[in-house]
């Protein structure tokens, strides 16, 4: 049996206010979990977005989260869960006013390829992106596969 309290975590870089390894603190061998708090108008991933070969659950546990997803927009509220499956395109938002906190869990561990969507303002479009750190390691940057240009930066 393995016990973690969420407030000794670490958060990591990323495009939410706060994302704590839930998961890998509890030694998940099977599944990802994380906990997101987002503030007003971020997001709990880089991009629109499909995961190869996960499926993930979110479960919101204040606020209100909004979806994107190939069928249009979908809220989701405090109390209420939302399933996507392998392959299923999908970017959570916090588009309220007040803080969004959710857990997040992905079955297996390994989403195997992830493609990412942003809107790139060189091509003109939505554009598959790559991540990576920055030189000084203090920021995460989404970068267009097709120019290269910087859409994102997140700390």
């Amino acid at each position: 049996m393995d016990k973690v309290d969420i407030a000794d975590l670490d958060s990591w870089m990323g495009p939410a206010d706060v994302k704590r390894p839930v998961g890998k603190a509890l030694g998940l061998e099977d599944a990802a979990a994380n906990y997101y708090e987002l503030a007003p108008g971020e997001s709990f991933a880089f991009g629109y977005h499909k995961h190869e070969n996960q499926e993930e659950v979110f479960y919101i546990l204040d606020g209100e989260a909004t979806f994107e997803t190939e069928a249009g927009d979908v809220s989701v509220a405090a109390g209420e869960l939302i399933r996507f499956e392998p392959g299923e395109w999908q970017q959570g938002w916090n588009r309220g006013a007040t803080r969004v906190k959710a857990l997040a869990i992905g079955a297996p561990q390994d989403s195997g390829e992830t493609t990412i969507l942003r809107d790139c303002e060189n091509c003109g479009g939505r554009t598959e992106q790559r991540i990576e750190a920055t030189e000084e390691g203090d920021e995460l940057v989404t970068l267009c596969l097709d120019c290269d240009a910087i859409t994102g930066r997140f700390d």
